[in-house]
């Protein structure tokens, strides 16, 4: 009886991943919903049965999309595929959400690598090669605007300083990779949680963000990139670039680290709930001056143990 559910289930959700796959790839309106939604059938399918089935599942559907929308669409089967079961199989074990996120993370980045391997063999096309091109092409237009309206000598200094950095910001690229997996695993899994609940009557949520709390081990990770970064290195070698992305990385958990202490510190001091999400709203507009700001706070939160210290005073 339970096989015999594990294959009507499978099929079920096999269908309703197909027709998710063809929207994505030809009705361009809806086509961003769709795409985010592409891992859900996974979840649910490795929330009920584990990894195995869930294995066997992700075959047939790889193939099933090979069929019906090209070889070049496998993408959209094994990005979603990987890191929908690692979410899956992390809520079938019942590991709490952030273990869970950081499964969901890395099979999103399994994924994301897969893409890039398959895009240099099958398509002929490197990612890196073709982000730099958009980053240039950004710029190029950025500059001729600039250039339209007359702008005065200040802005093109700045112009240059950015055309300058263009090479770093090139390097970044596993950054952004990294990044993209963690918010495609965190709506991946939020959305997850919210279907299986209505589904099957659980109780799977996120605990409030003001918990949200990095290890140690990170700050003194960033210190030892930022002391790399200032060795004379070969920019483009590998050490550089790896202290490069390690550095914006953990300068990025450091942020979001800092946003969470204000959550924390506003709901300790009984201030309204809407304070926070106005700060976090000028932190993302005003992200120039005020993200260091708040990556400090994040590193002397973790650093100093500020919570605790605010909990033992009250």
């Amino acid at each position: 009886m339970n096989q015999s559910k594990q294959i009507t289930d499978g099929a079920l959700l096999a269908g309703v991943f197909i027709v998710l796959v063809l929207i994505a790839a030809f009705i361009p309106f809806v086509s961003l919903i769709a795409s985010v939604l592409l891992p859900i059938p996974f979840i649910i399918y490795a929330h009920r049965y584990s990894w195995r089935p869930s294995l066997l599942l992700f075959a047939v559907i790889s193939l099933l999309t090979i069929l019906f929308a090209t070889l070049l669409s496998l993408p959209l089967a094994v990005i979603p595929g990987i890191g929908g079961i690692m979410i899956g199989v992390a809520m079938h074990k019942q590991l709490t959400p952030y273990e869970t996120w950081a499964r969901g993370t890395v099979g999103f980045m399994f994924g994301f690598l897969f893409t890039y391997v398959f895009a240099q063999l099958v398509m002929d096309i490197n990612l890196m090669q073709a982000y730099e091109q958009m980053i240039r092409q950004s710029f190029e237009q950025t500059e001729q605007l600039f250039k339209q309206f007359g702008v005065g000598s200040d802005v093109n200094e700045q112009m240059k300083m950015f055309e300058q950095r263009l090479p770093m910001i090139a390097n970044l690229f596993p950054m952004l990779l990294i990044i993209g997996a963690l918010f495609m695993a965190f709506l991946s899994q939020w959305i997850g949680y919210k279907i299986i609940n209505r589904m099957e009557k659980m109780a799977f949520r996120f605990p409030p963000f003001r918990h949200l709390t990095f290890p140690v081990t990170i700050v003194w990770l960033y210190l030892i990139a930022i002391l790399i970064s200032f060795m004379n290195l070969d920019p483009d070698g590998y050490v550089a670039i790896s202290a490069q992305n390690l550095i914006a990385l953990l300068g990025f958990f450091m942020a979001i680290q800092g946003i969470s202490f204000i959550f924390f510190f506003v709901y300790k001091r009984n201030m309204s709930k809407a304070l926070p999400i106005i700060i976090t709203i000028f932190i993302v507009i005003l992200s120039p001056f005020l993200v260091p700001l708040v990556r400090i706070l994040g590193i002397i939160d973790l650093g100093f143990r500020l919570r605790e210290r605010m909990d033992v005073k009250k």
